[in-house]
């Protein structure tokens, strides 16, 4: 792929379709999101306004480290607060398909639906790539950031229309794409972030205490596994609890999956080999740091046919 053409022709497309009208690019950090937030800022500046939602399932200073990164970029980032919104759309449900499908409806049903109502802006340019679309109508997993492809017309459904730029994109490409439009390392070679963020990487019901414990893990894993060269790698909360011990006393905690993957567009993917020593590393900083984790596994599980997030 010629990433130079692709840019160029892109930024044509933005300008033709929404004209001298204001758009909204809804910011995640990620390298997706943030290479469309790029793209839309280099076709048509200050009518481009960008946000970013804090839904609560976010990565530890997530937020603030969005606004700090694109401000050195020349794009002021708006923070939205919309924990309370995300997490009662969460309340009581368990099955994956139901939390992504809360997760839909509460981001452009409602908290961007008044967003666009506030602001009277009727595009929403967005970061979907060919991975999320395959998936989606495949019907291996719903994706928040797929409408169109799926039978939703946002228009009709929500009031505006979406723009998507990437759409034809595998993550390989978007990277390459990144690269040339000047994002910082960080990000285009980034790991994946789900759109769905923690609530992906949870088993059962989204509470704010279990995001609490894999927000911690997150950390402890991506601080020990960022020199691994693998495509992915983050921990799972287990729905399930097992009998430990701790101070010579019996403790039921929680469980984490350590999952780390070896992949070039997310199509496929096979477990990283960590070194034993480093497994033993995380786990240990993991039980000492999270005092409600008693037992860590590790994944070892291909794509297919596990899938590699695990809702």
């Amino acid at each position: 792929m010629n990433c130079k053409k692709f840019i160029d022709e892109k930024i044509k497309e933005i300008r033709k379709i929404v004209g001298r009208r204001k758009v909204i690019s809804v910011l995640s950090g990620g390298v997706d999101s943030s290479t469309v937030t790029i793209l839309g800022y280099r076709a048509i500046g200050s009518q481009l306004k960008t946000i970013s939602v804090d839904n609560g399932l976010m990565r530890e200073n997530e937020p603030e480290n969005i606004v700090k990164t694109f401000k050195k970029l020349g794009i002021k980032v708006k923070v939205v607060n919309a924990k309370k919104e995300f997490f009662k759309s969460l309340r009581h449900k368990v099955d994956p398909e139901e939390k992504r499908k809360a997760i839909t409806a509460v981001f452009y049903g409602d908290v961007f639906k008044k967003i666009i109502k506030e602001s009277k802006i009727k595009f929403l340019l967005q970061g979907t790539i060919l991975t999320d679309i395959k998936e989606a109508v495949a019907g291996i997993k719903r994706q928040h950031n797929v409408l169109a492809q799926v039978g939703i017309n946002p228009e009709k459904e929500y009031g505006y229309q979406v723009v998507e730029p990437l759409s034809k994109l595998r993550k390989d490409e978007v990277r390459k794409v990144a690269k040339l439009l000047g994002l910082p390392k960080t990000i285009f070679q980034g790991i994946p972030f789900p759109g769905p963020a923690l609530a992906a990487r949870i088993i059962g019901e989204v509470t704010p205490e279990k995001v609490e414990i894999v927000r911690k893990a997150t950390s402890i894993i991506e601080k020990e596994l960022k020199n691994s060269g693998a495509f992915q790698y983050f921990p799972v909360l287990m729905e399930d609890k097992a009998t430990g011990m701790r101070n010579n006393k019996r403790e039921f905690g929680n469980i984490i999956i350590i999952r780390c993957v070896e992949s070039v567009d997310a199509r496929v993917a096979v477990p990283t080999r960590v070194p034993w020593k480093i497994l033993e590393k995380i786990t240990k900083k993991i039980i000492n740091e999270i005092p409600k984790i008693t037992r860590v596994c590790y994944d070892i599980t291909p794509k297919p046919p596990a899938t590699i997030e695990y809702i």
